[in-house]
């Protein structure tokens, strides 16, 4: 088998990215669903879209640390059988609102929030699930065909969302129909969930309750130089740069004059570079921490270099070095993650990461709403890849000083402990 998709040599990776491919599709579909619903119904308002996103991310942020407990305690395979339930109840209610043509801008905002809630909690179950799948020398591996999956589904989701809501009108009940697509597609991961060999998984045994467990995954982070880089370079891109929803549309909308279609395919272009990206870290089997400051960099720059596209042509070409640039960071830094992190602290681990990575959001997608607003769609861009190229190479000087630093003064037992078998900073840059 191809180095590049070595991990679907394991029946149950199959399973799981077999009805991952299927939620992601309609995922994507919503997303661009949704976006033109709360378009219609607030007379194309930014700020509308920046509330929209902020409450569906905001979960991440408040959540995350109860999220990343609950994954540690519970049997992954489960919980997220439940929590794609909890995601699938909200879109549906959702979409029979549309349809009905009784959804109201409210409406929206409070199922976001809910729909926001589960993803919170399926978040770090998710992420860390993988490693019960596979074995350690597949893991990269498996992350960035997880990856690729969910990019080659956003090639299809937003394509065929914007063909089907032109289709049937281009109205809040066309969004509606597309919006109840995507709860039917939450039916397929639960299903192979259910279908997975569990005497084939890798399961840890669950954490034993005990006190002050949250604060004790963020000692463990705290300690750890190495992941605390990446943490503020998922921060800084996340909350300034990652808002295609917001941006893509205000560009579509504002600056081209264009519609849904012309909208839905900005995320198509941007999912080809976005897939090449997962697919070339798939077949890496080490990451450096230089891999993931290069590429915050460079998404940066492209992104102030979108910002000034003259023509929706233009910005549809630049679309794809986004979604390369973006997820050449994000694939690394995931993969990264897992792999320089104890077992027993994965879940907690990953859902500090998912807190700083989309948690960053709610404060930074009102913002950028409200600078389109305020100064045009075009600053959106321009004023968001500034601030990350910015925020990663202040992150990158603070705790690559810090590791020199603590790589001279004598190294304690509890220091020893937290590194074993991790390397330091120095030793993965």
């Amino acid at each position: 088998m191809s180095p590049t998709f070595r991990a679907l040599h394991n029946t149950n990776y199959r399973l799981y990215a077999a009805g991952g491919v299927v939620s992601n599709v309609g995922t994507w579909m919503q997303r661009v669903a949704q976006d033109w619903l709360v378009l219609q119904l607030s007379a194309n308002s930014g700020t509308a879209i920046g509330i929209t996103t902020g409450l569906q991310f905001l979960p991440f942020l408040v959540l995350s640390p109860l999220a990343g407990l609950v994954a540690d305690r519970v049997p992954k395979r489960r919980l997220l059988q439940i929590t794609n339930v909890m995601m699938s109840a909200p879109a549906l209610v959702l979409g029979l609102l549309a349809v009905t043509g009784t959804a109201q801008i409210w409406h929206v905002y409070v199922l976001a929030f809910v729909l926001g809630v589960g993803a919170a909690f399926d978040a770090p179950a998710r992420q860390s699930f993988v490693s019960e799948l596979v074995e350690p020398a597949d893991l990269t591996n498996a992350v960035g065909l997880n990856s690729a999956s969910f990019n080659a589904a956003r090639i299809v989701g937003p394509a065929v969302a914007g063909v089907l809501i032109a289709a049937l009108g281009g109205g809040a009940v066309a969004t509606g129909w597309v919006i109840l697509l995507n709860a039917i597609s939450y039916a397929a991961p639960i299903l192979s969930l259910q279908r997975l060999d569990t005497r084939a998984l890798d399961s840890p045994t669950p954490a034993p309750r005990e006190p002050g467990m949250i604060r004790a995954g963020v000692r463990y982070v705290r300690r750890r130089p190495d992941l605390m880089l990446v943490l503020a370079v998922v921060f800084f891109t996340g909350t300034f740069g990652l808002n295609f929803q917001m941006t893509s549309a205000l560009m579509a909308t504002e600056v081209f004059g264009k519609g849904p279609t012309e909208y839905g395919l900005l995320g198509t272009f941007m999912a080809v570079g976005s897939l090449t990206g997962a697919l070339v870290a798939a077949r890496r089997e080490t990451v450096r921490h230089r891999l993931i400051i290069g590429a915050a960099v460079v998404f940066g720059a492209v992104e102030v270099v979108a910002g000034l596209a003259p023509t929706y042509a233009a910005f549809a070409l630049l679309t794809p070095l986004l979604g390369l640039s973006a997820l050449t960071m994000i694939t690394a830094a995931n993969a990264f993650m897992q792999l320089h992190t104890d077992a027993g602290m994965r879940g907690r681990v990953m859902a500090l990461y998912m807190m700083i990575f989309m948690g960053g959001t709610p404060a930074g997608a009102p913002v950028v709403g409200w600078v389109g607003e305020e100064f045009g769609a075009r600053m959106t861009l321009i004023g968001g890849g500034a601030m990350t190229i910015l925020g990663v190479v202040l992150a990158a000087g603070v705790f690559l000083g810090r590791d020199r630093r603590r790589a001279r003064l004598p190294e304690t037992p509890a220091q020893a402990g937290d590194q074993a078998g991790t390397g330091v900073l120095t030793a993965s840059a």
